[in-house]
């Protein structure tokens, strides 16, 4: 077969690399989730193989079966013989570049924990400088077993002996990689505070947010409050302007002119208005806020930068809901002309 017709495969050797002795050693690339026996038993149909995971893993969480029957199924019948496979390995720091020796077989006893294997030719072993880190990136991926698409034929490249190592500060991939780690964690953001923080609660969040940013607040009841969530203060008592009336949704669709122009009406002279949403507002409420001087409006994006700044100063029970840790990733310099 033309070395451009065969798939790339990634796979992992466990969270801590405990497979790499079964990978590197006894020439066998596996999976876990060994409470499943012979999967070549089974109907080579995907549905098969959810019920088999959902039978032998009762506990897992429904989103959680198809993911790990996709991966297996993938790994016995869509793999085929002479495909590559790319192994990162975290023992050595190097990436192991293979082919598909052989169909899926069953066997407890090559390496515990790892029943399902098939046989794999390593042909290269390569430090990680020696690719993009575009490609670094996609082979990093939280599946045990994948398909690598995006940088495949870079992968087909270093099989060849053909690696051309890109100096860092020419990498065009490190922008793609950062902005797939930003967007990744502001969807996890949003997404977390959409199913956790429903309706009241995330008033709630919101006033915590107001606080870390040095403001005091009441918050409304729960139950109707008039179209006033929060009310927002510098000083002790309440007295002092800048008085803000703050209004918050917790729908992820679009907020229209009705809503902001509802709250505008529940504005005072002197005092402020700020509408949040986990969503977006259309372009009609933003043309209305932009021509009042006292009103403001954040969407779900410019909630997430807020808590991004502010993160530090979050209180125990909502760095538990947003469990961040702070990471560096490498900052994207523009060209500039001489």
């Amino acid at each position: 077969m033309d070395e451009k017709e065969l798939n790339v495969w990634g796979i992992h050797a466990g969270k801590t690399g405990d497979a790499d002795t079964i990978f590197l050693k006894k020439n066998y690339m596996g999976l876990g989730w060994d409470e499943l026996d012979d999967l070549s038993t089974l109907k080579a149909d995907r549905e098969a193989f959810k019920a088999k995971v959902a039978e032998c893993y009762p506990d897992k969480k429904p989103g959680a079966i198809p993911n790990i029957a996709g991966q297996l199924y993938r790994f016995v019948h869509e793999m085929k013989d002479s495909d590559i496979v790319v192994y990162p390995s975290k023992i050595n720091r190097e990436v192991h570049v293979g082919k598909v020796a052989g169909p899926y077989n069953y066997n407890p006893n090559i390496g515990k924990g790892y029943p399902h294997l098939r046989p794999v030719k390593w042909l290269r072993s390569l430090p990680r400088t020696k690719f993009t880190q575009g490609a670094l990136y996609e082979i990093g991926s939280a599946m045990s077993f994948f398909q690598v698409k995006n940088y495949s034929e870079e992968f087909k490249a270093a099989l060849e002996g053909k690696t051309t190592p890109t100096p860092p500060s020419k990498d065009d991939t490190l922008s793609i990689v950062t902005k797939d780690i930003e967007e990744t964690t502001r969807d996890f953001i949003i997404k977390q505070l959409s199913q956790e923080l429903k309706g009241h609660p995330l008033a709630e969040f919101v006033a915590h947010v107001l606080e870390t940013m040095g403001y005091r607040t009441r918050i409304s009841p729960e139950g109707p409050d008039g179209g006033i969530d929060i009310i927002a203060h510098k000083d002790e008592l309440g007295f002092e302007p800048p008085i803000i009336k703050v209004q918050v949704k917790s729908s992820e669709g679009s907020i229209g002119d009705p809503v902001v122009s509802s709250l505008y009406g529940k504005v005072a002279p002197g005092e402020f208005g700020l509408l949040v949403t986990l969503g977006i507002f259309t372009t009609q409420a933003r043309n209305f806020a932009r021509s009042k001087s006292n009103l403001r409006l954040i969407d779900g994006d410019e909630l997430v930068n807020l808590i991004l700044q502010h993160y530090e100063q979050f209180d125990s029970r909502y760095k538990g809901l947003l469990p961040l840790k702070r990471v560096y990733v490498p900052q994207v310099l523009e060209e500039t002309d001489e």
